[in-house]
């Protein structure tokens, strides 16, 4: 298990002087890097294997948003390689050790050459020391997507977006999902779990078309292509 300690700063918090989904998804975005690096299998062990683990999808579950100045504990860990996917583990706890948020990810390993999967070398599995995994609701990968959704505005993709494997980051489809979340959709104004499946890559330039669906106490943007393929399904509850 990996575990950093941190403080909640002023540039991760809304108005309210509290913690952003956004931000939460950095710190285990971060915290899994931070292991990987300090394992020896990092952005640059990855680069010259040729691979990189791509996110299929994540779930969060969220019991409390910290505050501002508020000190906080992250960690994460994998539980299960299978083939050429992984699945991982992340949490966020209190300074009393209660817990706030909970996440389930689920990676697939892609040879870069080829843009098909990837077996993980052995020296990546040793690496890692799998842990039991979380107890938590874990939900389906899959998200379904209903028919009464109304289309928005394209978003066209800047460098911005993109992160070391010169795809759009994970967090950024999700940054562009909160983006079109209407005020009172959900109840209490708090997403107390996020799932996204992800489902291609986007590439700087790329147009997505988002396709959204509003229901009580749910919200959910489907980015697509200009066929209508997703990219990637957001549920917010």
């Amino acid at each position: 298990m990996y575990t950093f300690e941190s403080r909640i700063r002023y540039s991760e918090v809304d108005s309210e002087g509290i913690l952003t989904m956004e931000s939460l998804l950095d710190y285990f975005q971060d915290c899994s890097t931070f292991h990987s690096e300090d394992l020896g299998v990092g952005v640059d062990y990855l680069k010259r294997k040729h691979i990189a683990w791509v996110l299929n999808s994540w779930q969060i579950v969220v019991e409390r948003y910290p505050r501002l100045c508020e000190k906080v504990e992250v960690g994460t860990f994998p539980y299960e390689f299978h083939s050429f996917l992984g699945y991982r583990n992340f949490f966020m706890k209190a300074e009393d050790g209660s817990w706030l948020a909970k996440a389930n990810t689920l990676w697939c390993l892609l040879d870069m050459d080829t843009g098909r999967p990837a077996v993980p070398p052995e020296e990546m599995i040793r690496a890692y020391r799998l842990e039991p995994k979380l107890s938590m609701e874990y939900l389906p990968r899959r998200i379904a997507v209903p028919l009464n959704g109304t289309e928005a505005e394209p978003v066209v993709i800047k460098k911005h977006h993109l992160d070391t494997n010169h795809h759009v980051n994970n967090a950024q489809y999700v940054n562009m999902a909160l983006e079109l979340l209407p005020e009172g959709c959900l109840k209490d104004d708090t997403i107390h779990m996020l799932r996204a499946e992800y489902k291609k890559q986007a590439f700087l330039e790329d147009v997505l078309y988002p396709y959204v669906v509003q229901e009580p106490g749910r919200f959910l943007v489907s980015l697509r292509d200009e066929s209508q393929v997703p990219y990637v399904n957001i549920e917010l509850d």
